[in-house]
């Protein structure tokens, strides 16, 4: 199964990388990560920092952004790319039919809590509250090195649009899309369909909080995106700005195993990686990189492809296995996704 986005030539005309981090995405792409163990070498320090931080309404947050699976789309309002604020109060001005359109499909795809069945437009500020507070605390503290790589980002892919058009900057945006002109595709376990921008072209939103596959908004009729993951190093969490000053983490099962910098290793190319890009995440060699991914790759836990002059490097089976540490394979999608309890049902 696959996601396939299916372009004219005014769609590619129109399709452009955004210019700055869109708070919203981020909020929603980081409450998933903070229900999951996905990536621990990259954020298992920010979530035991994170974690303990949040107050009710802000852990509230968690039933609306299941780790799998469909969240609503009113949470990542196209006004979110000019800014906090912006999106905060398009959130809270969302209209009545999309919250019910929103609601009416995740409680079809989720097992929910009361409060969220009772969720009405009087309650949209509180949310908008809620989030702004976990902002403050999940991702505030990071923003600086959050937004210099995703303007490394932006910059890496300006230079492929320059050098090759907007079909070379699809064709090398990600290690799982794959571009064959007319239709950019992704697979999927769990979603086929085909999305035709009619027009409309794409925004291409990188995201720092974005894990292992590119996504998209369920509703066919919103403005085009596509959200998808920037390089990251492992040692981001270490920039907080409020002063915290980490302890020494103890080794994760998977770095005792293998060691900590294949251990490394294998979280990065849990998102999809060449050598390079691999070595660049890593700060080491393309010779030492080449070496960790062919002991990786004969130990059964990573399968690598050639495409051109690259080398592409995914997980296998057992490598996901080994990272969740609970012998289940990951589930990939490009859709959004338990709960607490909060006090914004209708009746607060």
């Amino acid at each position: 199964m696959a996601v396939r986005i299916h372009f004219s030539l005014e769609d590619l005309a129109r399709t452009h990388i955004a210019e700055r981090l869109d708070p919203l995405w981020e909020v929603l792409l980081s409450l998933h990560l903070l229900q999951n163990r996905d990536g621990a070498a990259t954020f298992a320090r920010w979530r035991r920092h994170t974690l303990p931080r949040l107050d009710e309404p802000a852990r509230a947050l968690l039933a609306l952004a299941p780790p799998r699976g469909y969240s609503p789309d009113f949470l990542t309002p196209e006004a979110s790319a000019h800014g906090l604020e912006e999106g905060l109060d398009s959130l809270a001005s969302t209209s009545r039919t999309r919250l019910r359109t929103d609601l009416t499909r995740f409680a079809r795809a989720h097992h929910t809590p009361l409060w969220v069945r009772q969720f009405g437009q009087r309650n949209l500020p509180h949310l908008a509250d809620a989030v702004r507070t976990y902002y403050s605390l999940a991702i505030q503290p990071y923003e600086n090195r959050l937004r210099g790589d995703l303007e490394a980002d932006r910059t890496r892919r300006s230079r492929a649009l320059q050098s090759g058009g907007v079909q070379r900057l699809l064709n090398t945006l990600h290690p799982k899309l794959h571009w064959q002109s007319p239709v950019l595709e992704f697979r999927t376990l769990s979603v086929d369909r085909d999305v035709h921008l009619e027009g409309r072209g794409l925004r291409l939103i990188p995201s720092f909080f974005c894990w292992r596959s590119p996504i998209m908004l369920r509703d066919p009729d919103l403005t085009p995106v596509l959200v998808y993951p920037v390089e990251r190093s492992t040692d981001w969490a270490d920039d907080a700005r409020d002063g915290h000053h980490w302890r020494s983490e103890p080794k994760s099962p998977c770095a005792a195993l293998l060691g900590p910098t294949r251990a490394a290793a294998l979280e990065m190319v849990a998102g999809g990686c060449t050598t390079s890009e691999l070595a660049r995440r890593l700060s080491v060699s393309p010779a030492t990189a080449t070496h960790h991914t062919a002991i990786l790759r004969e130990a059964g836990l990573i399968a690598s492809c050639r495409t051109g002059g690259s080398v592409h490097h995914t997980l296998s089976a057992l490598g996901e296995a080994l990272l969740r540490g609970d012998g289940r394979v990951h589930e990939s999608g490009w859709s959004r996704r338990q709960g607490t309890t909060t006090t914004w049902s209708s009746s607060s």
